[in-house]
């Protein structure tokens, strides 16, 4: 479609009630005026194109904090805010993209092996996105897309998964017919930041961009992994579900996130097992000793706090289905607690100083007086807190946390039921 026939049906609100769906009643003016912008910068940078437009959710992390890598349960939510890609085709191998305060990524998908020196970068995830998708035997081509986010970078709602899910939409949907189920999608985008990329992150930040809703996925056998949908609002029932930047570089916290899941892993094959999914607490027990020797203290908690966290999120789903807010909340924080004690995920053990997350917990347990709940969001060490406040004092924690952190600081936000999606063709 035409960039003069997509503006009429935003000016006409043709597209009001998908972004009612997709970002709730509130700012369907500024959303009209959001799309408007992505669109007529396509035009700007590549000409006159037939458009299609794609958005896929960021991700929040509702239970099960670092389990997805030892074949664990997690419960996760696509949320209200999104990335949102305006895409033309090409008729060769080149792929540009070009995302707002990023520099473009620029590749001919023509050579699809892994590039040494495109580690760590956007550049490398498309690759490998591409590479994965012929190796399996699915059709690629070029295109031109450009893309703007309110997944803000470093803020634990996992914006590299939403562009990794977003490049999977797009080359499921345009060059293969939407043959593909959203945990395909889910794996390749994984695949590639793992192989390509150089990130040995789990599953579960794909999975829940890729889907919609809120999922209890369980990755006893990461190959099939078992999702369990739930509807659930929190706000009807009585909290706003936010999150609060802390402050704080995700830069330079890879060996941080690495070694969690290898000494889970390290505990585990003192057992002759792979994974702490394989492994119960009455073994531990019985071999404390010999484990503290061979894997140290901390490997011996983080083990720990799997298998409790792992079973945490059976009672929240179910808490979640029985509609029990009560009993989520209180499972949330004892996994907060969990995550802060043994998995010891709040700040970096390099910088014992630097403990944004940290402050950040205990000003809202302050505020809080035992009615919500707060937690380390994601993979921590840096970034994020999750935070479940009262609706009728959601406005006042807002102020209060951004006197110490910033205006800004504080994100409210929205479960999204749509995953990720072309919107318009």
């Amino acid at each position: 479609m035409k960039r003069q026939n997509i503006e009429k049906q935003l000016i006409n609100g043709e597209l009001d009630v998908l972004f009612n769906e997709l970002y709730g009643e509130n700012g369907l003016k500024g959303q009209r005026k959001r799309w408007g912008k992505l669109i007529a910068r396509h035009e700007e940078l590549y000409g006159e194109q037939d458009i299609r437009l794609f958005s896929t959710p960021g991700r929040t992390e509702l239970g099960g904090n670092h389990t997805d890598h030892n074949h664990g349960r997690v419960l996760a939510g696509s949320i209200n805010l999104d990335t949102i890609a305006a895409v033309s085709l090409t008729a060769d191998t080149s792929i540009i993209i070009d995302s707002e305060g990023y520099p473009a990524v620029k590749l001919d998908i023509s050579d699809l092996d892994m590039n040494p020196s495109e580690i760590n970068t956007t550049d490398a995830l498309v690759r490998g996105i591409a590479a994965r998708f012929v190796a399996l035997g699915y059709k690629i081509g070029g295109f031109r897309a450009n893309t703007t986010s309110t997944v803000l970078k470093g803020s634990g709602l996992s914006s590299s998964a939403a562009l990794e899910v977003l490049v999977g939409t797009i080359f499921g949907t345009i060059f293969n017919d939407n043959k593909l189920s959203s945990t395909e999608i889910a794996q390749i985008g994984q695949y590639s930041e793992n192989n390509y990329f150089g990130k040995p992150c789990g599953l579960m930040d794909q999975l829940a961009c890729a889907n919609g809703g809120i999922v209890a996925i369980d990755f006893k056998d990461p190959g099939q992994p078992e999702i369990t949908a739930v509807d659930y609002n929190f706000h009807r029932a009585g909290y706003t579900l936010m999150v609060v930047d802390s402050g704080g570089s995700h830069a330079d916290l890879t060996r941080e996130y690495a070694a969690i899941p290898r000494e889970m892993k390290a505990v585990a094959a003192h057992f002759g097992k792979e994974n702490c999914r394989q492994i119960s607490e009455t073994e531990i027990l019985s071999e404390m000793k010999a484990l503290r020797e061979k894997c140290g203290d901390r490997a011996i908690l983080r083990a720990f706090h799997f298998l409790h966290d792992n079973t945490r999120v059976k009672s929240q789903l179910e808490a979640l289905k029985q509609d029990d807010i009560t009993t989520y909340l209180h499972q949330v924080n004892s996994s907060g607690h969990s995550s802060f004690c043994y998995l010891q995920n709040v700040y970096p053990g390099k910088e014992p100083q630097d403990q944004g997350i940290s402050l950040a917990l205990n000003l809202t347990e302050s505020f809080l007086h035992d009615k919500g709940a707060c937690r380390v969001h994601g993979g921590g060490f840096a970034g994020t807190i999750q935070v479940y406040i009262p609706n009728e004092r959601a406005e006042d924690y807002i102020k209060f946390m951004n006197k110490f952190f910033g205006e800004g600081s504080v994100t409210p936000l929205r479960i999204r039921q749509n995953s990720s999606m072309m919107v318009l063709e």
